[in-house]
């Protein structure tokens, strides 16, 4: 019988104790056609709503918990009708439906400036490439997991994936807690058809003041379930970088501009008096925001180069032990020679098959491109693996890996003259494998420490990131192309800005192109800089700064309605509400995501035809008060949800 909690030699060891898994001395079913089946499902699920949040707002959310929690759902639906499941069974799911998040984050980094670019890449080439990431980042942990995991257990707390193993175990026993992830589904689907389908109510508002600063919000449930799970100060920070944008550098830059007589460049046309707030956003405030998120991107990286060599060091020296026969179960892990074979054989496939790496048809180049996947790769692999263990995927440094990864390749690129869109492209594509690899990493850590704890079987483990690699991958890059040919704009448009992939864009262009607006780029790294004086978490505040408005003020309020719950509460009911309100947090995000994906393939369907909408003609003062009444409504049910009492 599996224990109804958790011991506390999962969290920390006495001298000289030494930690038994929760299910240890019991033979239950673990990597079962029902487990697989429901893990590829969920995958997929949520990795094309992350896809859509991504490329929305730039942000993704860790899928762990509310797939866990979904897995328990849909076994208990399916023993319903006979048959029992055990919470490895469960564990399996979750690990191989968790891939996709990561998936996403790394595709979602990089792929969609090659859109941008105008170069439409083919679905097998950028899936192809999204596997080789995923599948090198897998593989190059698996050497770590004895040290990182087992002997640093105690000691690296890896708190996603001790949330998650937390999660598992309540759930064997209580189901109560999944309603909330079905009831931030339906809302978040219904609400994203009512908004963006039938367009009966306005997704967003806006109110214009002197000097062409302008207040805006998005009314977005996604948005405000991303501004719960992250945190009141997390949420506030992005808030406040945004009202930067909008309320100082812009109505600077208006007033600035008064006086010129001819476009100030990276404009051509218009003189900056006759802009409107959107295009100085445009043509001025994002080359600021893309300096101070790459700044920021650039200083985290550097505060974690001590963590990094140490790390590097560390995971070098107990790397070769990994081939030690392993007695018990819950030590056997993939052979080493077969994970090293495997990315040799992925690293030849990048060097030798022409049409996946780039788009330079010649065996070199490509040869050169996997080389510095290789060493990026394997060195940043082994940094996130254990940074992950002591700060948690969200506050990864996978932005600064993949800008630190896309400056060196760019550079040697420049200084071997290829320059041109296919020399870009083939540069962008190697970040997209560092990328993803790096990401993934992180995530197969979380995973390896919630099987340690539980007591799964590593080498199962790894076989389910691997599948879960290969079967999310696709699905999240014909996400990506899907919203790209029907949405409006398009990828790095109005309605997906990519803001992510669109600064990686900005970076490549800068040093190949040699043409960046340099003075607006030391603007954002001079706000960065500022900043980190300030002990901001410069990463959030650069991203409000680089984001507009709108998506950071609801952000914000998602974060105050977790202030606003826990305050004033105990530490048990603080961490209830938080606890229940992510769930139903994570399901707004994911029924908005899965809507808009839904949309996208209706206008797909339909060639191009929307859903006819009746939209009410209003003042724009009448459409902010209903816009601002519909996010109180959003947040009053986001606090009922959280404040539920548990059975």
């Amino acid at each position: 019988m599996t224990q109804s909690k958790l011991p506390t030699s999962a969290y920390t060891l006495r001298e000289g104790e030494t930690y038994v898994p929760l299910t240890h001395g019991q033979d239950l079913s673990e990597f079962t056609l029902k487990s697989v089946i429901s893990g590829i499902v969920l995958g997929m699920i949520f990795g094309a709503a992350n896809t859509y949040l991504g490329l929305k707002a730039g942000l993704t959310i860790s899928t762990s918990i509310p797939v866990a929690v979904m897995t328990i759902v849909a076994f208990r639906l399916l023993g319903a009708f006979g048959g029992s499941h055990s919470i490895l069974e469960a564990n399996t799911s979750q690990t191989i439906g968790s891939a996709s998040s990561s998936v996403a984050s790394g595709v979602l980094f990089t792929i969609p400036a090659l859109f941008i670019w105008g170069m439409n890449p083919a679905w097998s080439q950028i899936t192809l490439l999204a596997m080789c990431g995923g599948l090198l980042g897998v593989l190059a942990m698996i050497p770590l997991r004895r040290y990182l995991i087992v002997r640093e257990h105690g000691k690296l707390p890896y708190p996603e994936g001790m949330a998650c193993a937390e999660v598992l175990v309540a759930s064997q026993g209580n189901s109560k807690q999944a309603s909330g992830v079905f009831w931030g589904l339906g809302f978040g689907m219904l609400f994203k058809l009512v908004t963006d389908g039938f367009k009966l109510v306005s997704g967003k508002f806006h109110l214009d003041l002197p000097f062409k600063a302008q207040v805006s919000a998005s009314v977005s449930p996604a948005l405000i379930g991303v501004g719960y799970i992250l945190g009141i100060r997390v949420a506030a920070v992005m808030a406040g970088g945004g009202a930067l944008s909008a309320l100082v550098i812009i109505p600077l830059i208006n007033w600035w501009g008064q006086g010129q007589a001819a476009p100030v460049f990276p404009e051509t046309d218009l003189l900056i008096a006759d802009m409107s707030h959107k295009e100085i956003w445009h043509r001025y405030v994002r080359y600021i925001g893309a300096g101070a998120v790459a700044t920021a991107g650039i200083i985290t990286l550097i505060k974690s180069i001590p963590t990094m060599i140490e790390s590097f060091g560390i995971g070098m020296k107990h790397m070769g032990q990994s081939d030690e026969k392993a007695v018990a179960r819950t030590d056997r892990d993939l052979s080493f020679k077969v994970a090293g074979s495997l990315a040799a054989i992925i690293l030849l496939v990048l060097t030798f098959v022409p049409g996946i790496l780039g788009f330079i048809d010649s065996t070199l180049t490509r040869g050169l491109a996997s080389l510095m996947i290789a060493v990026f790769a394997f060195f940043f692999v082994t940094v996130s693996s254990r940074i992950v263990g002591l700060v948690g995927v969200t506050s990864n440094p996978t932005s600064g890996m993949t800008i630190a990864t896309l400056l060196g390749t760019s550079a040697i690129f420049y200084f071997l003259g290829w320059t041109d869109t296919a020399g870009k492209a083939t540069a962008l594509m190697v970040g997209t494998v560092v990328c993803i690899a790096a990401s993934i990493a992180g995530d197969t850590s979380q995973d390896l420490k919630t099987g340690y704890v539980l007591g799964s079987t590593p080498k199962l483990q790894q076989i389910g990131e691997l599948i879960g690699v290969i079967t999310s991958a696709g699905v999240v890059c014909l996400v990506v192309m899907l919203l790209h040919n029907n949405v409006e704009g398009g990828l790095g448009g109005e309605e997906l800005p990519a803001p992510q992939s669109v600064l990686m864009k900005l970076v490549i262009d800068g040093v190949l192109d040699k043409n960046l607006p340099w003075a607006l780029i030391f603007i954002g790294v001079g706000i960065t800089a500022v900043g980190a004086l300030l002990r901001l978490p410069i990463l959030a505040f650069a991203v409000g700064v680089y984001l507009p408005l709108y998506t950071m003020a609801a952000v914000f309020a998602g974060g105050c309605t977790r202030w606003l719950l826990s305050r004033r509460q105990s530490e048990a009911v603080s961490e209830q509400r938080r606890e229940q309100g992510v769930l139903f947090a994570s399901g707004l995000v994911g029924g908005g995501g899965l809507t808009g994906v839904l949309l996208a393939l209706w206008v797909g369907v339909n060639g191009g035809q929307k859903i006819v909408g009746f939209p009410p003609q209003v003042s724009s003062a009448t459409a902010a008060w209903i816009a601002l009444g519909t996010i109180g409504l959003i947040m009053y049910l986001l606090g009922r949800m959280a404040m539920r009492r548990p059975s």
